[in-house]
């Protein structure tokens, strides 16, 4: 079998779990769902798949110090962006990465902060993607969910048709991707079965993708070629990191290669998957009280019906005669917003990074 390689994205902010996701200890480095970090619970999913060798963890300095407490076993593959220039530069860090440990291997692109419980079926969907990009095809993948819903929080892509079987799956040829769309293009969507939401995960051989970099992004491509230059000299590596990253073109994978590729196939994925975007997402995954309320930790409702209430520290928190809020307890702040305003927690957060007694609560 091909040498393969898994490069996790865990750069994120997760500012729309505020107060408990902050700068240093994000979305991915907390609990949100389930007992363990999300970053550990993507790592566990993959290391079936390929050896913790061949696992690279992208991040950020001020959270570099917490992904190596969450994944000791990965140290020296955890790399810190100096700085965040969105996901097609991240992605052109890991192809250097992965291209200089093997320079025709295929490696899958991940985020760190998704939520998937069956991962017998994800491992099967994971190792079909990376089948058909070992293709002589040279082809990009990517992992779709067939929509249960008309969601307009999720990019979508649409299919063109079969490509072929890979490992008794069908994938599919992919027309174009499409940005978020409002309500009623998601219904057409919807109902026109012929589209996915996007997931964010990709899986490309090196060759494959440095020839996307290089036809469609090639102001980024050429900045790329300055720093594999530098990276394989180690005494000038973390200089020339620090030195080159910040002026590679900011711009997402999607925008730089995808949208502009014609070599895409699409692995319709099976397994359950959740992006859990926002706090209001969380209530599915865990068993409500009678009245429908999702407590974590010290806390209580009284008259009150469908409320998210999380409370750390032994803190009790209670809510008395409220609906559908969110209420969230830590240390330092605490979070009480309507679940259908849930999304509006940016805005607050805009007003924190302009006050300078309270921007440490970001």
């Amino acid at each position: 079998m091909p040498e393969r390689f898994v490069v996790i994205m865990a750069g994120g902010r997760g500012e729309r779990f505020w107060p408990q996701s902050r700068e240093a200890t994000p979305k991915h480095l907390l609990p949100i769902v389930g007992d363990q970090p999300m970053l550990a619970q993507t790592v566990a999913r993959v290391t079936g798949i390929v050896p913790a060798a061949n696992i690279f963890v992208i991040t950020t300095k001020a959270q570099l110090g917490g992904c190596r407490d969450v994944c000791p076993e990965l140290q020296d593959n955890i790399v810190a962006e100096p700085e965040g220039r969105d996901t097609a530069a991240a992605t052109g860090l890991a192809m250097l990465l992965v291209k200089q440990r093997n320079p025709t291997a295929a490696f899958a692109m991940l985020p760190a902060d998704h939520v998937i419980h069956d991962t017998a079926e994800y491992a099967k969907l994971l190792n079909v993607a990376f089948e058909a990009a070992e293709s002589p095809d040279d082809v990009l993948v990517t992992l779709g969910i067939k929509p249960t819903a008309p969601e307009t929080g999720f990019g979508y892509i649409q299919q063109a048709g079969p490509w072929r079987k890979v490992g008794g799956r069908d994938v599919m040829a992919v027309k174009r991707f499409v940005e978020k769309p409002d309500l009623a293009t998601a219904k057409g969507y919807l109902a026109s079965g012929e589209y996915f939401w996007n997931t964010g995960m990709f899986v490309w051989r090196v060759p494959v993708v440095e020839a996307a970099f290089k036809a469609h992004a090639p102001g980024l491509y050429a900045g790329l070629k300055q720093l594999e230059a530098a990276l394989t000299q180690a005494v000038v590596r973390d200089t020339a990191l620090l030195q080159l990253y910040p002026t590679l073109q900011k711009i997402s994978v999607d925008y730089a290669l995808m949208e502009k590729s014609t070599n895409v196939v699409v692995v319709p994925a099976t397994f359950d998957w959740d992006d859990v975007g926002a706090w209001p997402a969380i209530a599915k995954h865990f068993t409500p009280d009678a009245a429908g309320n999702v407590l974590r930790g010290l806390a209580m409702v009284e008259g009150g019906a469908n409320n998210i209430v999380i409370s750390t520290d032994g803190h009790l928190t209670g809510v008395v005669g409220a609906s559908d809020l969110v209420v969230v307890h830590t240390a330092e702040a605490t979070l009480v917003v309507p679940k259908d305003k849930a999304q509006e927690i940016k805005a607050l957060l805009e007003r924190l990074k302009q006050d300078p007694a309270k921007k440490k609560y970001l």
